[in-house]
């Protein structure tokens, strides 16, 4: 289920709790209905409420701290790519060949982590495009980088120059694959979805309550509808930004286009 998808079913079940509320609010009997019954519902309302806006901003907040994160982090990558490069043409010819796998890579990572994004220019290999609930640990790219590493591995220096330059490319390559798999952990997210849908039973409760106590007017019914979007769209907010490469609002991918323009020179 995408993030939007369950954005609409989080609003179609706070409707429908509260048309249940509403349903069963004329069957109950008259002492159920009294004044004091009603003010121990808004009391017990109030501190749901208070619980679950505690709950959605902390959510928000550490869902934010995630995205920010795995933005950072992408940037790193893309520098970490540019750095390897670069000590990898200051080597020389030996290296050309690996440089070539590595400037695939790059591209092929670009358009299949950006589907919906244009596609970089050059020949590369297809890979399948990142889809929901998957992570970026793409075998065919994990591929492309060993081969490219094992390149740098086999060097066989033959002057001091060249051996710090073989020491510096094996030593970026390694902060690269450690930086891949950092990234590929945090496209998982971090929401527990137990305590996610304990969120959603919470606002249930409210919304149940609101259907019993409410009144029945166009007002009301507009207000609560408004209430449900707004809760609505914060929990597509939070798991949109728990996905960093998938959905409306996505890690940019401007640092990795420009790792690849720097390799294409």
């Amino acid at each position: 289920m995408t993030e939007i998808q369950s954005a609409v079913l989080v609003f179609a079940l706070l409707l429908a709790a509260t048309g249940l509320g509403a349903i069963v609010r004329p069957l109950l009997p008259e002492e159920h209905k009294a004044q004091e019954t009603v003010q121990l519902i808004q009391l017990l309302v109030g501190m749901l409420v208070t619980f679950a806006a505690l709950v959605l901003g902390l959510l928000t907040a550490s869902a934010k701290t995630m995205f920010d994160t795995t933005n950072n982090d992408m940037r790193s990558y893309a520098t970490s790519l540019i750095e390897l490069d670069r000590a990898m043409r200051d080597y020389g010819a030996e290296l050309d060949d690996a440089r070539r796998v590595l400037k695939s890579y790059t591209a092929a990572a670009i358009a299949s982590t950006w589907p919906l994004e244009p596609h970089p220019p050059g020949d590369y290999p297809a890979i399948e495009p990142l889809k929901k609930n998957e992570d970026l640990a793409s075998p065919e790219l994990g591929a492309m980088l060993s081969r490219a590493q094992h390149a740098v591995r086999m060097l066989q220096p033959q002057d001091a120059y060249h051996h710090v330059l073989a020491t510096e490319s094996a030593a970026r390559f390694e902060q690269l694959l450690a930086l891949r798999w950092k990234l590929i952990e945090e496209s998982h997210g971090s929401i527990s979805y137990p305590f996610d849908r304990i969120l959603v039973g919470w606002l249930l409760i409210i919304f149940l309550c609101f259907g019993l106590i409410a009144p029945r007017n166009a007002l009301s019914l507009v207000t609560i509808m408004l209430g449900a979007l707004s809760i609505a769209s914060a929990v597509l907010v939070i798991l949109d930004l728990d996905t960093p490469f998938t959905g409306p609002i996505i890690v940019g991918s401007q640092p990795m286009r420009d790792a690849l323009a720097y390799q294409s020179r």
